[in-house]
């Protein structure tokens, strides 16, 4: 099977995950009542969460920036802007390259040299470094939020608890057993060899070392952070980005308790009187079963978003289905055209640049 062919499969199987996830998260929806709510509910909040979004935008640019000043101090901050929105854009249809095709932008924008040893030119962020640092994003993103998980579910696991224990955790390791136990070991030993193999006899075979090359490109971008010149505004902005998310969440919930419950049926206008003494608490709840959906491979999270979101607002509080589904839906579909306006405006400006 060569590249392509998989290629078309991967994407192929990523696209009909997320059909299958829309199908089963909209099938009971009464399309009339879910219209009629989003009429009703408090659009300037929704705005609000659009604007905080476009905020987390800039904050991630600006962290991103951070990383990459050590590699390439003439790295731009509108550079790694239209970067992140331009691989938020591309997210949204094929999953993940969007994370390749931004650090190749960044890399065709750095800085050339020469190199004194081959006297070829070379970029000072190359591609194998920027994908470091992208690791090294994705990798403090993980962390913060487990130590979010850690830090918030002891205090609040009579309430919380039993949806991340049954619906997630339970869900995703599905039962540990001696088989998959085996499998593990038998990958990571895999691993372990392949690494071995390429220290080795990279200096024996040319195409082990450039692998070996690579590698190591990827390690001195993940390092990179360890050069920072001013590592408290790297943290500093990583905090601004999870509050950012955390407003995003609150905000969407405030459009949501405002529902004007005379324009929407009986079953609904309960539900949103139920929602009234939910707080910010909850609102970092929902921001968290939220992120955790982000690690089912589908497009733009179509389709895993509603699903667990809504399932946690019906599990946890008790609401229809139908309910969790509307607040899913404001809460991705605001952020999505968000994302896909600031990538085309992104792309728009790139045409015009002449560094």
């Amino acid at each position: 099977m060569n590249k392509k062919v998989g290629n078309i499969l991967k994407y192929g199987l990523s696209i009909l995950l997320a059909v299958a996830l829309l199908y089963f998260a909209f099938r009971k929806v009464d399309w009339k009542d879910f219209w009629a709510a989003l009429r009703a509910c408090r659009w300037e909040y929704v705005l609000l969460s659009v604007f905080f979004g476009l905020l987390t935008f800039y904050l991630r640019a600006l962290r991103w920036r951070e990383i990459l000043l050590p590699i390439d101090p003439s790295t731009r901050t509108l550079s790694c802007f239209n970067g992140v929105n331009i691989g938020y854009a591309v997210n949204m249809v094929l999953p993940r390259v969007g994370e390749v095709l931004r650090c190749t932008y960044i890399t065709a924008h750095s800085k050339k040299v020469t190199d004194p040893q081959t006297g070829e030119d070379r970029r000072l962020a190359s591609f194998d470094k920027v994908i470091g640092t992208a690791v090294l994003e994705r990798t403090v993103d993980v962390i913060i939020m487990l130590a979010v998980l850690v830090v918030f579910l002891p205090f609040t696991w009579d309430k919380y608890g039993g949806f991340f224990v049954e619906k997630i955790f339970g869900a995703a390791s599905g039962g540990v057993t001696f088989r998959k136990v085996i499998i593990l070991v038998l990958v990571l030993l895999a691993l372990a060899v392949s690494a071995w193999v390429v220290i080795r006899f990279s200096e024996r075979w040319k195409p082990l070392g450039k692998i070996k090359d690579f590698c190591k490109g990827i390690w001195q971008g993940f390092v990179s952070c360890l050069r920072m010149k001013r590592a408290w505004w790297f943290f500093l902005l990583t905090l601004l980005i999870w509050v950012c998310y955390w407003m995003m969440s609150a905000t969407i919930l405030w459009a949501v308790q405002g529902i004007d419950t005379a324009a929407v049926p009986d079953a609904l206008a309960s539900a949103v009187s139920l929602t009234q003494n939910m707080n910010m608490a909850d609102a970092l709840f929902l921001m968290l079963a939220g992120a955790l959906s982000s690690v089912v491979p589908v497009p733009g999270g179509f389709g895993a978003f509603h699903f667990i979101v809504a399932g946690a607002i019906s599990y946890v509080y008790g609401l229809p289905f139908e309910f969790g589904i509307i607040f899913a839906t404001l809460s991705h579909e605001s952020q999505e055209l968000n994302q896909l306006v600031w990538g085309g405006i992104s792309f728009i400006i790139e045409q015009f640049r002449k560094d």
